[in-house]
């Protein structure tokens, strides 16, 4: 199929129009013209060209002017300009080039070098347009590959996520349950946290129920066990914190990365006389602060080894007290606010 090319040839003298058209007509191109600078502009707001023949001695706007409002254009700044002019000294021509333009004729051009610097330019634009196009092609594709793997990637840590939750609820079907609601309460808490996004949001949503999966290093012995903990195996119980870390620690991917912290930091405490590393404040991970509160809350709510449940107004009760000590008072204050979602889950 022929290509079909828009010349717009600008010039004040209409003779030097009318002769360049006539020599232009060989090869078929569609012709428009402009007697001055202004009118060129004006036309290639709201035309397409693919080249632009034109001339430099022309009043009010010179074609160096011209030229230099077309580059300084984004969206025709790469059409081809070939300047038209009687002036052949050096300097001239060089301005023009320093100015971008593509070629230069000096009048009067013979029809051959005319035809054949136009049909250049126009062939070197077109290469540059598909290759322009192809870029854009290519980027778009190498973009929705990359989407598609990191999507991949990330399905594959929910899986993971979701059978090392299965294997801690095959050690207890009330810890399967725990983690579970655990899931979707911190997901809310962070919803409402102003300092998080949506993302950090789903995060908890899906690193949040591997916070206790150390305890599958916790001899059942203990993990089971109906009475108090002495002090020995509170000692034990409090490794299944860093046990965690030492197999999540090495992940290169943002969700086991956050179950690392979570795993890691959910026992520690606002006043710093939690466990394993004594933190204290804001040292502690946002996503350890939310899992702490949202940990706690569903383990009075619900009957353990070697409790009963607590009603919800106890549990809220301890929730308040502790505020300030035990947990972070501004995630206490945003639990407070939305009471009645986070009680709603956990008693679901």
């Amino acid at each position: 199929m022929e290509l079909t090319y828009n010349v717009l040839i600008v010039d004040d003298v209409v003779e030097n129009i009318q002769i360049a058209m006539n020599i232009l007509r060989e090869e078929n191109y569609n012709f428009t013209f402009a007697l001055s600078g202004q009118e060129a502009l004006t036309l290639m707001q709201d035309n397409h060209y693919d080249i632009i023949l034109l001339d430099i001695m022309m009043p009010n706007m010179d074609g160096y002017t011209v030229c230099q409002k077309i580059k300084e254009d984004v969206k025709i700044s790469d059409i081809p300009i070939i300047f038209l002019t009687a002036k052949a000294d050096i300097d001239s021509i060089s301005k023009g080039f320093e100015l971008g333009a593509s070629d230069y004729l000096v009048k009067p051009f013979h029809a051959e070098e005319l035809l054949a610097r136009v049909r250049t330019q126009l062939e070197l634009y077109r290469s540059k347009l598909i290759l322009k196009e192809h870029n854009l092609s290519l980027a778009a594709k190498v973009k929705y590959e990359r989407k598609r793997v990191l999507d991949e990637v990330e399905e594959g840590q929910k899986e993971i996520i979701y059978m090392l939750t299965e294997l801690i609820e095959s050690c207890s079907q009330e810890t399967g349950e725990h983690v579970k609601r655990v899931a979707r309460m911190s997901e809310l808490l962070g919803s409402y946290h102003p300092a998080l996004t949506a993302e950090d949001a789903k995060n908890l949503l899906y690193a949040s129920p591997m916070h206790d999966i150390g305890k599958v290093t916790i001899p059942d012995r203990i993990l089971h066990k109906e009475d108090r903990l002495n002090h020995e195996e509170f000692e034990v119980m409090k490794t299944h914190t860093t046990s965690a870390h030492s197999f999540l620690k090495n992940s290169k991917r943002k969700i086991i990365q956050s179950a690392d912290v979570i795993a890691m930091q959910h026992h520690e405490k606002w006043d710093g006389t939690g466990y394993p590393n004594g933190l204290k404040g804001e040292q502690i991970h946002i996503y350890g602060r939310i899992v702490s509160i949202i940990d706690v809350f569903d383990a009075l709510t619900h009957e353990r080894y070697y409790k009963k449940a607590w009603d919800v107004e106890t549990s809220v009760a301890y929730m308040q007290e502790h505020s300030g000590t035990q947990f972070d008072p501004e995630l206490i204050e945003i639990f407070m606010e939305h009471i009645d979602e986070f009680v709603a889950i956990a008693t679901r």
